[in-house]
């Protein structure tokens, strides 16, 4: 399994940005889709966004399309998910997955390695 940790969590205000880092260990990163999920307090674990190994491929969940940017640097073995235009419903844990697949639309089945997760809080 890859090792995931994420960074660039925080507290901003209701139309500010925020940019998430995801550093992964292991050779396989570069052959994986990854993904960044949510979860608010109450509510199940969603994806917001996917992307495959290459990078050619993205998925976005309705409510973060324009203004959520997913992407990756596998030289870097780091995936990094830009928010711009953040909203208090925003407000969750934020987690970087890696999957299974080479590509996935955000399917949670389709990933088995996590992050420890970062706490994003968006003020009104």
């Amino acid at each position: 399994q890859v090792q995931l940790v994420e960074s660039g969590g925080g507290l901003v205000q209701a139309g500010g940005s925020l940019r998430l880092s995801c550093a992964a260990s292991g050779r396989t990163f570069s052959s994986r889709a990854m993904g960044w999920f949510r979860q608010a307090p109450g509510k199940e674990r969603e994806c917001v966004a996917s992307i495959s190994w290459s990078g050619s491929s993205t998925y976005y969940a309705d409510s973060v399309k324009g203004r959520f940017t997913i992407s990756r640097d596998n030289a870097k073995n780091t995936v990094y998910l830009q928010m711009d235009g953040l909203k208090p419903e925003d407000t969750a844990v934020y987690y970087c997955a890696g999957s299974t697949y080479y590509n996935t639309v955000g399917d949670i089945r389709h990933f088995g390695s996590w992050g420890q997760g970062t706490q994003v809080t968006v003020s009104s």
